[in-house]
């Protein structure tokens, strides 16, 4: 059976997942993160892609994008992924194939799952034991969100405006979020999504969606999504209220 092509519709926000040949490490050292952080924003901007979060993890790395054209998604990874393969190469005297394959990628309903899948990113170091909180580990987008740093890489979606009305509200906002944490349902939702390669979001959602491209977006019928609270910032007192979506 002939392998869809991957799904990328341009204003929808996109999880993608980028591994390491047999879990091989993509990252040596400092030097080798701070390469494929700056080439990122260079060829970000180059191919009009957003970047709202990031965790750059020892053999693999998460990104949450959104694309101006459908275009964008695919060339900017393209673009990065053998940029970086040449720069690993060269530095570490190796040859041949780092990626796993393709780079893997879910188109997500913002309202629904944004936020959700920018928490998912935090705690992946803390999941994984190498840190005990998320603003332990330098290599996310974490502390952009929680204000202990300014990243010129990171593009705060619209949502993110919305937990506040100033900037500390924001950020004590989001970070009660993150520490609110995940089920271990919710974060397999958004990681088989990912990997899966169709789009996760509520059915009225991925109707509408499926009049903007051919593609097909669902394995079957449309399900409904697993339930993750929505944490809803209270902007009189900068706290939130849950709501069960």
């Amino acid at each position: 059976m002939a392998r869809l092509p991957r799904l990328t519709i341009a204003g929808y926000p996109h999880h993608v997942i980028l591994r390491g040949n047999n879990r091989q490490p993509i990252f040596r050292d400092t030097a080798d993160y701070r390469r494929l952080l700056g080439s990122l924003r260079n060829f970000s901007v180059e191919y009009k892609v957003a970047v709202h979060a990031y965790v750059l993890m020892t053999n693999h790395a998460h990104l949450l994008l959104t694309p101006e054209t459908n275009e964008g998604l695919p060339g900017m990874m393209q673009a990065l992924g053998r940029s970086y393969v040449r720069y690993f190469n060269d530095r570490h005297e190796r040859s041949g194939t780092l990626w796993e394959g393709r780079y893997r990628s879910g188109l997500i309903e913002a309202e629904r799952y944004l936020l959700a899948c920018m928490v998912y990113m935090d705690l992946n170091p803390v999941r994984a034991g190498m840190v005990a909180a998320p603003a332990d580990y330098p290599w996310s987008s974490h502390a952009h969100y929680i204000g202990l740093s300014q990243d010129p890489l990171v593009t705060p979606h619209p949502l993110y405006w919305e937990m506040g009305n100033t900037p500390f509200a924001r950020e004590a906002a989001y970070a009660s979020l993150v520490g609110v944490g995940q089920t271990s349902a919710q974060h397999e939702t958004l990681t088989r999504a990912a990997h899966s390669g169709w789009a996760l979001g509520t059915d009225h959602f991925v109707v509408d969606l499926q009049k903007r491209t051919a593609r097909r977006l669902t394995p079957g019928q449309a399900g409904r999504p697993l339930g993750i609270s929505k944490q809803v910032p209270d902007v009189e007192n900068g706290d939130f209220k849950t709501s069960s979506q």
